[in-house]
């Protein structure tokens, strides 16, 4: 891409996962048609009124298939965009783990119209190439949209107060989970000591944070890289197996089992 590009707009679904977008979250707006695709193991139909946010990570989303009448609107934003874009408010944590399991929300008809508003207001100031303060005003623009999403977020799932210091916590976990750090590391105490805080402490706040204990999140993302890579068969098991460190082979062909409810061997038949 030459000289990075924070915001894209795009009006396809299908470069969602491509190389240069990996470091892209993906912002959609349906407004005419569905697609249907598998997220983490999920089988998912994003349609009319929907709106969905795939937080970076797109390499899990596969088998996309979009209806002949299929209109979206897309705006993928960096990280780093993202980041200096964001409100000061510590929704944004809750919304992620929430993301995790279900990246798709269903809009109202006002919510709707806000949601096309946004994605409009977007392209329009993308296109004030020679706006004096043309970075301002399209930190302005992503940030109403991001604030638009927490809205949306909040009438859907309530407006739990978290902590500042939860708010923290949960974000420095995420980041060792998007990281990778699973693959070698799946004991609660582990990201504790790394974080500074107990193994019961950081489980008590990511269950209020994200309603489930800090193991599953573990094991959550653990599981879904393994069954990521079990469908890549330039891969034997013995070399995903040494990926994630298991002491042999017939541990790693357990803990897939045990997490998954099926054998290595079932991804590829």
């Amino acid at each position: 891409m030459g000289t990075i590009q924070h915001i894209i707009i795009d009006d396809t679904l299908r470069n969602i996962g491509k190389e240069d977008f990996s470091g892209y979250l993906c912002h959609a707006y349906c407004h005419a048609g569905f697609c249907t695709f598998s997220h983490r193991g999920r089988e998912l139909r994003f349609q009319a009124g929907d709106c969905m946010i795939i937080p970076r990570r797109g390499d899990l989303v596969s088998h996309l298939v979009e209806s002949p009448d299929f209109r979206v609107d897309v705006v993928y934003v960096t990280q780093e965009f993202i980041e200096i874009s964001t409100p000061a408010t510590n929704y944004g944590i809750r919304g992620h783990f929430s993301l995790f399991e279900n990246p798709i929300m269903r809009l109202t008809p006002e919510q709707q119209r806000i949601c096309a508003l946004n994605f409009d207001y977007i392209k329009h100031r993308l296109a004030q190439t020679t706006h004096h303060f043309h970075r301002d005003a399209m930190k302005n623009a992503i940030e109403c949209m991001i604030l638009d999403f927490f809205d949306f977020h909040a009438q859907l799932h309530g407006t739990d107060r978290i902590s500042s210091q939860s708010q923290q916590l949960m974000e420095q976990f995420v980041e060792m989970l998007e990281q990778g750090d699973f693959r070698r590391n799946r004991e609660i105490s582990y990201y504790a000591d790394r974080l500074c805080v107990t193994p019961k402490y950081l489980s008590e706040v990511s269950k209020k944070v994200s309603g489930l204990p800090a193991n599953y999140w573990i094991t959550r993302y653990t599981a879904l890289d393994i069954s990521r890579l079990l469908r890549d068969r330039s891969l034997s098991f013995t070399d995903i197996s040494d990926m994630f460190g298991f002491s042999s082979l017939s541990h790693f062909s357990r803990y897939v089992q045990n997490n998954l409810g099926v054998k290595p061997s079932d991804f590829r038949e």
